[in-house]
């Protein structure tokens, strides 16, 4: 292009010599039209050339002021791009205007609805969950745990939440299924171990009494025991069994209401939970809990998958067909994108200002030059096709007003 608009530069001054050679041999009129227009060529294409080189370079390298302007005001013409962007695409009202225009909720609803698309989703969410959980280091969360754990445990008292509980287990009758099992395993216990019960029994007696007598009272403790239980065990309504639902009964209002229960209970919980091998329990849950998620996120047929792959299936179908579901989705992400831009505004377009500020100033020259430099060389050669004519108008003005 450079070479087509310098041609035809060269092409009209070859015209207006022959044409003012042609007008000093008396060749007529017609040749000092041709002249008048090939002169106003020329000095149509010398000016566009110009301010086309201008642009660029200093023109024949010397240094006019108001030449080179892109080499010499690359930075400020970074600051006013990144202004122009910030000001006319990062502004509020744009952003929701263009959120608002594409319909995100719809067109989100309707994506996930497909099945492809909730399984692609619920994969990169589970490779998500898997790359979280490997970057999180174990001693740390445990920490966390155990130290979130201890200190809401000890924030909350937990004897009248006991006593409601207890209360509604009496009340509901669930301890006598534990009563029920641990008459039986006594009971069993007992017709195992009759030597060491007897033996026990006879153990305890004074120095002075007969051996024989121990043990007749060894028997005899044995055989009540013994019969206590089967007692117990065979019949719900045994005054024993009557007995411990009462005092169930008043150790839960006790644990409600009694001052020095709830405090004994406190101090109960306090030491537990300081005791190493509750601290180490509760740390070690976090493995558990670990494992169990990373085996689930990458088990496709985990229950953990299927359930977020249900969800997102129910979540696409309703805000493909819910119209209010969609506007808040809208209103949300327009919020967010809002927040984003507003607040980080500066940011945004400083990135744009710093790469501009940080390009070469002749390799920026080249590389404009190179984008639009085709389309600059078309000036010259307007230059120049346009400025024959105007020649050729102001020459025969001149002449018509002339004669």
């Amino acid at each position: 292009m450079k070479a087509l608009a310098l041609a035809l530069l060269l092409g009209v001054a070859v015209v207006y010599a022959l044409a003012t050679w042609a007008e000093h041999q008396g060749a007529g009129a017609w040749a000092g039209y041709t002249a008048a227009a090939a002169e106003a060529g020329m000095v149509g294409a010398l000016a566009d050339w110009f301010a086309v080189t201008a642009l660029f370079r200093h023109p024949l390298g010397l240094p006019i002021p108001h030449t080179a302007i892109i080499p010499t005001k690359k930075d400020q013409l970074g600051v006013s791009l990144g202004e122009f962007v910030g000001e006319n695409f990062l502004s509020e009202e744009v952003v929701r205007q263009r959120l608002r225009a594409v319909g995100i909720g719809s067109r989100l609803g309707a994506w996930l609805a497909a099945s492809e698309h909730a399984d692609r989703v619920t994969a990169e969410l589970a490779t998500a969950l898997r790359g979280a959980l490997a970057v999180l280091r174990d001693s740390d969360v445990q920490a966390v745990v155990g130290e979130a754990i201890t200190r809401r445990a000890d924030a909350q008292e937990i004897a009248p939440g006991l006593g409601d509980l207890l209360e509604r287990i009496v009340t509901d009758g669930g301890h006598r299924r534990v009563v029920d099992l641990i008459c039986v395993h006594a009971h069993d216990w007992l017709e195992v171990h009759s030597d060491s019960v007897m033996g026990a029994v006879q153990g305890g007696a004074p120095g002075w009494t007969p051996r024989f007598v121990d043990r007749r009272v060894g028997e005899r403790v044995y055989k009540e025991l013994l019969r206590f239980l089967a007692e117990m065990r065979d019949m719900p309504g045994h005054p024993a069994r009557g007995a411990l639902d009462r005092f169930l009964t008043d150790f839960a209002a006790d644990l409600r209401t009694d001052p020095d229960t709830r405090a004994r209970v406190e101090r109960l919980k306090s030491e537990v939970l300081a005791r190493d091998e509750v601290q180490d329990l509760i740390a070690s849950a976090w493995s558990s809990v670990r494992a169990m998620m990373v085996a689930a996120a990458e088990d496709e047929r985990s229950e953990l998958r299927l359930r977020v792959r249900a969800a997102l299936l129910s979540l696409g179908s309703r805000m493909a067909a819910d119209a209010g579901l969609q506007a808040k989705v809208d209103r949300w992400i327009e919020g967010a994108a809002v927040y984003v831009v507003t607040t980080y505004r500066r940011e945004i377009t400083s990135l744009i200002t710093e790469t501009v500020a940080g390009w070469d100033a002749e390799q920026t020259t080249r590389k404009i030059e190179a984008h639009i430099g085709r389309d600059l060389q078309f000036i010259r050669i307007n230059g120049t096709v346009v400025g024959s004519l105007a020649g050729l108008v102001i020459y025969a003005a001149s002449r018509g007003l002339g004669a």
